[in-house]
């Protein structure tokens, strides 16, 4: 058995269930806030490995991490019939009868002096603030961890930096073979003493800032003599160096080659480039953007996962993948033969990812995610704003009991999505050569 792999496993879903339990501080802190009285707060589901109360509030871990809540009172309002003065309406119907269930289990847990704390009564942008906090600590989880990934570690990228690996000599585009032989020129690069480590700042007096740099400079150049700045053990360096004319594959189209181009004959070095918190911005800002198209295109992906799991299709390296997958990637990655640097950046920017997609997931105005609860939040302080405009009487609070049976519909079909998952990813698992 190879144990970095159970480690990595390991210490993803250690990540995972420290990411549950802050998603859920962001409910639990403006809850209290707010006095709405909080009875649980739980990491996971299923039967309690171990809890304790402080106060009103059991706090506890479950033995299947893979999820948490905290159980606020009064989540739905009660039946119009229970307000002083008002008759009781019966339940006519199956759906109804579900609705005025959940009101009675609701309502069970309401105790006398606790009419002013529970969670339907309190204002609508306090009801927003609260089933917002669990979304944004996501956010601010992601963040955190592309910055350790972007500004602490920073992103693999091509340096103007000689690579071990150059040939010390030409070889046609046309053959396909890495070792020189004994016929083969060698390089300008080779002719004019440039060593591997040898790190190029500067291109006939221009500036090379990236790798990008060097290659834009060196083809348009053409063959010639230029002067080749370079930083050698500390050392500034200038060197003398006759380009040749050679065919090379275009850069943005690799199969179209380009013919008598400049060529050096140098390879880069892959290097980890530390970013500033504004790339942090735009990079967390991009895949936000990917996120919400996967998410707009979720139930496209899924049939993907559905093929994948039923008919062995390659499985999308784009589409959705569950915890299970996820841990399997943790393990994968810390298996791997990649050095420390690359292992922790890759398995940063997992949980960071992670977290950023629950957030948005969370967000989808739907019961029963936090979205749902935001979504009936809004609503209410629209209808009571217009109110306030047209000076009508105030309106009730709204019901969300009314969309229980979509509620529970919605939660069957996620349940459902989550067993796929589990089943793909055990079967058919997304893997880091993906």
């Amino acid at each position: 058995m190879n144990w970095l792999y159970v480690v990595g496993i390991i210490l993803f879903l250690l990540g995972l269930m420290v990411s549950i339990a802050l998603h859920e501080i962001g409910h639990l802190v403006p809850a209290k806030i707010f006095g709405v009285k909080v009875t649980q707060y739980m990491v996971g589901f299923g039967s309690t490995a171990w809890s304790r109360r402080k106060g009103e509030t059991e706090y506890g871990i479950k033995w299947i991490p893979f999820g948490g809540y905290i159980r606020m009172i009064g989540m739905l309002p009660p039946r119009p019939g229970d307000e002083p003065g008002k008759l009781r309406s019966t339940a006519t119907g199956p759906w109804q009868g579900l609705i005025e269930s959940a009101r009675d289990a609701a309502q069970e847990e309401v105790r006398p002096g606790d009419e002013d704390r529970v969670f339907y009564r309190k204002k609508w942008w306090q009801k927003v603030i609260i089933m917002s906090g669990g979304p944004a600590m996501n956010f601010v989880l992601a963040f955190i961890f592309f910055t350790i990934l972007l500004v602490g570690i920073g992103l693999p990228t091509w340096a103007p930096i000689v690579s071990p690996d150059t040939n010390t000599c030409v070889i046609p585009i046309s053959e396909q073979r890495t070792q020189c032989k004994a016929t083969d020129k060698p390089t300008p690069a080779a002719q004019a003493g440039m060593k591997p480590g040898d790190r190029m700042v500067s291109f006939n007096g221009e500036r090379i800032g990236s790798w990008e740099d060097a290659t834009r400079l060196i083809r348009s150049h053409g063959p010639g003599p230029v002067k080749v700045g370079i930083v050698r053990d500390g050392k500034p360096m200038t060197l003398n160096v006759t380009l040749i004319a050679q065919d090379r594959p275009n850069l943005e189209n690799p199969e179209k080659i380009d013919k008598n181009v400049g060529f050096l004959g140098v390879l880069p070095t892959e290097v980890m480039e530390q970013q500033s918190i504004g790339q942090v911005i735009g990079y967390m800002g991009e895949l936000t953007g990917r996120v919400a198209g996967s998410l707009i295109n979720l139930p496209e992906k899924m049939v993907g996962v559905w093929h994948a799991a039923f008919s062995g299709e390659e499985r999308d390296p784009e589409g959705p993948v569950g915890v299970v997958g996820a841990g399997r990637m943790g393990g994968e990655i810390l298996a791997s033969d990649l050095s420390t640097e690359k292992k922790v950046a890759i398995f940063v920017n997992l949980l960071a990812g992670f977290n950023l997609a629950i957030g948005m997931f969370n967000l989808i105005p739907l019961l029963p995610l936090d979205g749902g609860h935001i979504a009936g939040g809004l609503w209410e302080g629209i209808k009571r704003g217009f109110a306030r405009i047209m000076r009508r009487p105030e309106p009730a609070y709204v019901d969300i009991a009314k969309v229980l049976p979509l509620t529970y519909a919605i939660a069957i079909v996620m349940m459902i999505m989550a067993g796929l998952l589990v089943y793909a990813d055990l079967v058919n698992p997304l893997t880091l050569t993906n």
